[in-house]
């Protein structure tokens, strides 16, 4: 006989079900709590012995009961039956397992196992002591290293390993769990190996083209299987939420109402970023960025790596003198030439006053060389050397590298390591980040990191955005203002083409900005089973010139467009006959800044995803489920990478995705989705198609930086076939008043029967520089060109 926790459905605060269920062999009692936090999430809590813990703000921090759903309770059979407007939740009174179904048409979302929800298995929590006399230095690929070796172990408590047994159906696609190297689109039926490392970032979400996602919300390495099990390493309870979500995009929404929304980037972010392994000197950068301006290559940022402190201080947050003189005449330089600039800083860092600092006051974690991001005091010291050199001399942008902060098998750990030694590889870097982080919080540093550098810069200014390019992620932290990127990746035709649904699964968890290396990183062979790149000679190397271009013509439908690597120089006049190819794609992201700035605000907005798989749109069609090539850039865009050499092949077989009439970008032809066809790739452009019914606002002009975006003239491009709709989005770019109303929002719609283009009213507070935009509408494929002057009311155009 089962024991419940019950207060009756006319209860009307009544919120959840509790079940206590038989006592396990060893006199545990099993409890599962079932709660509605909205109508359309349910949390799920189970412990092994012992009070549930009420809430966790480290991740959710939307969790407030005083907004809690209606909610009728009804005990049928065997069932506790929860129901609200949008979804029916079942709990069997027997083993506590839960089904979500949808209210309305009754179809399942998913359940865990009847029989066998849950396992657990109590494991202990240990203290680490190091050896500090062990303590030495290391030099990686990955910079300097301090490794300590442990001198003894405690047991200082217990903690629980669990299993969640959450089953799949065979027909769903699969998507999330953050950005890995394990060469995988569609995670149904797939194992994959979940911790923090240089070329893995996770997010423990999941989204489901059968209408839910789940939210776990633990803090350690996990594993997910792949008929749907998920284990936790360790956690005091175990804690996830169910999404519904009747698109992927809504399940997108609400794993941001849990867990925090998206603020606007910096309009430049999406613009183009220089970067290389690395400038050595102001003058190396202003030299570089000078060339772009007299060659007429457009560029918003230019990017200083590492190595620019004082030789044999590593990570000190402290430029040498010697190269760069005057910090404060560097940046005024770069904005002078309306660029911006971003710094690379470390959480790591040794032999430096700033050490010194940071170890007297205790905020080191210990057998480390990295700083304490979870304590709030190595949060305000950090920020207080990061405001002084940079912030306050007029930098622009972050960039933290290293913020698993630890790698375990980032040096040669024999010819049988490679890349594809996952679960070898998530062994060694679990142990590392829970000896030196703690097992129950050993993935989430990145995520304290970027709290602090995101809540430090509000604070002190809301005139210049927060931007943060980091390695490594969490649930939530897409509300500290980061993109992420997928580590030091090396130059080949197969690493390229894994990056692709790498990226895909990152932002399919609801964070939306990820980008890479474009180039790779290392180019050539090392020492190491990561410097795995096959061009020796670098730029000098046509096949490597090939696929950079071909890389760089991803990163164009990538929300951040950025070059970077060590082994070769990476600025475009280096690359010979591949410049004008180059250069044209670089053109043709300023040319699409209108759309992508605009996409960007529904990020914000509207929780929107700008870079997504084919399964968001299209989640009717199971032939897209598992194309690991093939993307949409906002809902107006197919992209079609193409992922090998000239000399290989000359086209590509796209699919077009059912119930769509598709138009190739490039020639205009029409072509009706649901077959596969055969695509041209000159080296000048990937295959781009668009789908009929989209408005794509586009800058007609050659502009060269981002600020030259509100007087340029525009272009609005309709593809006929469908009614279609877009909203425009206008502000400053580069503040936080956009909070309080300063942007405008254009709508434009497309009545297709009557070939005629709305121009709304402009809507908000935020007046454009340039009030009277000239405006070209163009019907794609034709020669029908209509030029109107827009100054904020509404206009019809018939096309």
């Amino acid at each position: 006989m089962l024991l419940a926790t019950w207060i009756a459905a006319e209860a009307a605060a009544q919120q959840h079900v509790e079940i206590t269920l038989p006592k396990t062999g060893d006199g545990l009692t099993p409890k599962v709590r079932v709660d509605m936090v909205r109508s359309d999430i349910v949390r799920v809590r189970r412990t092994m012995d012992g009070p549930f813990i009420d809430s966790n703000p480290t991740t959710v921090c939307n969790y407030d009961n005083s907004r809690w759903p209606k909610v009728k309770i009804h005990h049928v059979g065997n069932l506790y039956r929860l129901t609200t407007d949008s979804l029916r939740v079942d709990v069997d009174a027997r083993s506590g397992a839960v089904s979500c179904y949808d209210r309305r048409s009754g179809r399942l979302l998913g359940r865990e196992d009847v029989t066998i929800p849950c396992q657990a298995e109590r494991t202990v929590s240990e203290r680490v002591t190091f050896d500090e006399s062990t303590r030495r230095t290391v030099m990686t690929a990955d910079g300097e290293k301090e490794i300590v070796d442990v001198a003894k172990r405690d047991t200082v408590g217990t903690s629980w390993k669990w299993q969640l047994n959450w089953r799949l159906t065979a027909s769903e696609g699969v998507y999330g769990w953050g950005s890995h190297i394990e060469d995988y689109m569609n995670l149904n039926g797939k194992t994959m190996w979940l911790c923090q490392h240089n070329l893995k970032a996770m997010v423990p979400v999941i989204n489901s083209t059968n209408g839910y996602g789940l939210l776990i919300d633990a803090g350690s390495e996990m594993i997910w299987r792949g008929d749907g099990t998920i284990e936790v390493g360790a956690a005091p309870q175990l804690d996830y939420y169910i999404m519904k979500g009747a698109t992927m995009d809504k399940t997108v929404a609400c794993y941001r109402w849990l867990t925090g929304t998206v603020p606007m980037l910096p309009r430049y972010a999406f613009g183009y970023i220089q970067s290389k392994e690395r400038y050595v000197s102001s003058a190396d950068l202003i030299g570089t960025l000078t060339q772009f301006r007299q060659r007429h290559i457009p560029i918003d940022m230019i990017v200083q790596d590492w190595n620019y402190w004082p030789q044999g201080s590593w990570g000190y947050m402290l430029m040498n003198s010697h190269d760069y003189p005057n910090k404060r005449a560097l940046s005024d330089s770069i904005h002078a030439m309306n660029a911006r600039l971003m710094i690379s800083i470390w959480p790591t860092f040794s032999n430096s006053p700033q050490t010194d600092d940071f170890t007297n006051r205790g905020l080191m974690i210990e057998g480390t060389n990295a700083y304490d991001a979870f304590s709030a005091a190595g949060r305000d010291l950090y920020w207080q050397y990061a405001q002084k050199e940079f912030f306050d001399n007029g930098f622009d942008a972050w960039w933290c590298d290293s913020s698993e902060p630890l790698d375990a098998d980032w040096n040669n750990r024999g010819p049988a390591y490679t890349e594809n030694s996952h679960e070898e590889r998530w062994q060694l870097c679990s142990h590392r980040l829970a000896d030196a982080l703690g097992h129950e919080r050993s993935q989430l540093y990145s995520l304290f990191h970027s709290k602090g550098i995101y809540e430090h810069q509000r604070a002190v200014s809301d005139r210049k955005r927060v931007l943060n390019l980091t390695r490594s992620t969490y649930a939530g932290q897409q509300r500290y203002s980061t993109v992420v990127w997928n580590g030091d990746t090396y130059a080949s035709w197969r690493s390229f083409a894994k990056m692709i649904p790498a990226g895909l699964n990152y932002m399919s968890t609801g964070n939306p900005w990820w980008t890479v290396d474009a180039g790779a990183f290392f180019v050539k062979k090392g020492w190491a089973w990561f410097y795995a790149g096959e061009y020796e000679q670098g730029v000098k190397d046509a096949g490597y010139r090939e696929l950079y271009t071909r890389m760089l013509q991803y990163a164009t439908f990538l929300p951040m467009m950025r070059s970077h690597g060590t082994d070769t120089p990476r600025e475009p006049w280096r690359f010979e006959e591949f410049y004008e190819s180059i250069l044209k794609t670089i053109r043709l992201r300023y040319s699409l800044l209108p759309y992508t700035y605009s996409l960007a605000a529904q990020v914000s907005r509207n929780d929107g995803t700008m870079t997504r798989p084919l399964a968001f749109d299209f989640a009717g069609d199971a032939k897209v489920f598992d194309l690991k090539d093939e993307f949409l850039f906002g809902d107006a865009f197919l992209v079609a990478p193409v992922t090998r050499p000239l000399s290989e092949a000359t086209t590509r077989e796209v699919y077009l995705p059912k119930g769509a009439i598709w138009y190739d970008y490039w020639t205009g032809q029409k072509l009706t989705g649901g077959q596969t066809i055969t695509a041209d790739t000159p080296i000048d452009h990937i295959p781009l198609f668009v789908k009929a019914g989209s408005i794509v606002p586009l800058c007609a002009d050659s502009i060269e930086h981002s600020g030259s975006l509100e007087d340029a003239t525009w272009e609005i491009r309709v593809w006929p076939g469908s009614d279609g709709q877009f909203t425009i989005y206008e502000d400053a770019g580069d503040n936080y008043d956009y909070e309080q109303g300063a942007y405008s929002l254009i709508r434009l719609t497309w009545n297709d029967r009557r070939q005629k283009l709305t121009i709304h009213r402009r809507e908000g507070s935020y007046m454009p520089s340039n009030n009277k935009k000239t405006l070209r509408i163009r019907m794609a494929g034709t020669d029908r060109i209509r030029e109107v002057s827009y100054g904020g009311k509404q206009l019809v155009v018939k096309l």
